[in-house]
């Protein structure tokens, strides 16, 4: 069970902070969600928190950054840009936070490539990568203690240096 202050990952409003537990005949997280304009409590059966998951660590967010120009890009296509962006937002939502860092690289990939070849790339592509920015760089700025902006200036430092040692 989640206590009150601690942060975890909601599958579909990302990064939110336990804000109250209560007691009554169904036990509910209140939760806050975390870097939206707008944030609306939400209340979550505790009976339920097996969809939740805790923020990942800040070595695991360190780990991720270090292996993030390794990191492989997933090769999942389907018939249809629907079926792909179908796919990929379930990944985002129930995946963790290198699976959303895996997407974003990929779709960076996957729209430069497009980008190369003069082809404009489908606007699902773009609504995919934001999502996959979005969640990663909020989970990993709550597990780093910096803003988001902070960590994707960390991410390009860190191809940067990979890049000059190459």
């Amino acid at each position: 069970m989640y206590a009150v202050g601690d942060y975890i990952v909601h599958p579909g409003q990302g990064v939110c902070q336990v804000k109250d537990v209560t007691e009554s005949p169904n036990a509910l997280y209140q939760l806050l969600p975390i870097g939206q304009r707008h944030p609306v409590h939400i209340s979550f059966p505790v009976a339920s928190e097996d969809r939740l998951r805790p923020v990942l660590t800040r070595d695991e967010a360190e780990k991720i950054i270090d292996d993030y120009p390794r990191m492989q890009l997933d090769d999942f296509a389907a018939r249809s840009i629907s079926l792909e962006e179908e796919h990929f937002r379930n990944e985002i939502r129930t995946g963790t936070c290198r699976d959303s860092v895996r997407i974003v690289k990929t779709f960076r990939a996957r729209i430069e490539g497009l980008s190369q070849r003069n082809k404009k790339p489908p606007v699902a592509y773009e609504r995919i990568l934001k999502q996959a920015e979005e969640r990663s760089r909020l989970e990993m700025s709550v597990a780093l203690g910096c803003a988001p902006e902070d960590v994707a200036a960390l991410f390009e430092r860190r191809s940067e240096d990979v890049a000059a040692q190459n």
